[in-house]
């Protein structure tokens, strides 16, 4: 069965051959996998999906609301807060599933991954970790010396994004390169020996609210925007399977809080250090987002077919 067109895209695209193609005659002619899927996706599982559907294991078929499974790897790129950016050097995969979406704005409900890792926890290399750090003369010696030593012999520090609500996802826009495509409320994780394990910047009442596009992104005034890109694309197996490639999205409209639980008991001294050092809060334009990888999209009856091997 090939992808009908998605709820909320433009009607005017056409269909066509499986392949290579244009930005929007290709992304036009995706589609959320039909409701005549949704009983076959509603099976049980008895195994993990096989061939060119195996990334999608975690995709949550059994929910019968759930048509199209995603899974997104983000390859290279950065994260920018303030003044702190860190460059992505390590797989980091989104995966889920989607409804059909809504026929007016084109958002779709988004379902979480099987295995809870909606957004993979993965761990990246805070350039100069704690370089540059020094406690301020306001904090009391022999505490303000013993922070420093601290702060001087465990300089790495590692940065997880990490999800506190639901991801949102646009299937119009992402097909249209136009307007906000995916949507990640996240809080930063910051980690080493001396910051500890309750180190963050952002929470599940104040996230990091980012509001990525393929296309361009519209800041407040007096801050440039910045574009993502589609990359190519192919459908594959009588086009029931979206294959994009070099795909990069992009936001640039987004703020972070000030960071809160660095240091344990000594928090109160080290989340203002902490601020400073990376510029924290942010305004809009302060922080950026980029993140350029591969992304997926196949009917979730195809994933349950593949499972058993048909």
């Amino acid at each position: 069965m090939s992808f009908p067109l998605p709820s909320g895209a433009v009607s005017s695209f056409p269909k066509r051959r499986p392949g290579r193609r244009t930005r929007r005659a290709a992304l036009g002619s995706i589609a959320v996998a039909g409701v005549s899927a949704l009983a076959v996706a509603a099976a049980p599982a008895s195994a993990a999906p096989t061939g060119q559907y195996a990334d999608f294991d975690q995709c949550p078929t059994g929910n019968a609301a759930v048509v199209t499974c995603i899974v997104s790897d983000t390859t290279s790129g950065n994260i920018k807060l303030g003044n702190q950016d860190v460059p992505i050097t390590k797989r980091i995969r989104l995966q889920g599933g989607i409804d059909i979406g809504d026929e007016i704005t084109g958002q779709n409900v988004f379902y979480g991954a099987k295995n809870g890792q909606t957004l993979e926890k993965t761990a990246l290399d805070v350039p100069g970790g704690l370089l540059g750090i020094t406690i301020p003369p306001s904090v009391p010696q022999p505490v303000r010396g013993a922070l420093q030593k601290a702060i001087d012999t465990a300089n790495g520090v590692k940065a997880t994004a990490e999800l506190v609500g639901p991801v949102g996802f646009n299937f119009a826009n992402y097909a249209n390169a136009e307007g906000v495509g995916v949507t990640l409320p996240i809080r930063v994780k910051l980690e080493n020996a001396f910051l500890g394990s309750n180190c963050y910047v952002g929470s599940a009442a104040s996230p990091i609210t980012i509001r990525l596009t393929n296309g361009t992104t519209a800041p407040p005034a007096g801050v440039a925007p910045i574009s993502g890109t589609l990359g190519s694309i192919d459908f594959l197996d009588d086009a029931n399977l979206l294959v994009n490639t070099g795909l990069t999205l992009v936001d640039n409209t987004f703020t972070a809080p000030k960071a809160k639980g660095c240091g344990g008991a000594f928090s109160w001294a080290i989340d203002p250090v902490v601020d400073l050092k990376i510029g924290l809060p942010t305004t809009a334009g302060q922080s950026v987002a980029r993140f350029t990888g591969d992304a997926k999209l196949g009917s979730a009856s195809r994933v349950v077919d593949s499972e058993s091997g048909n």
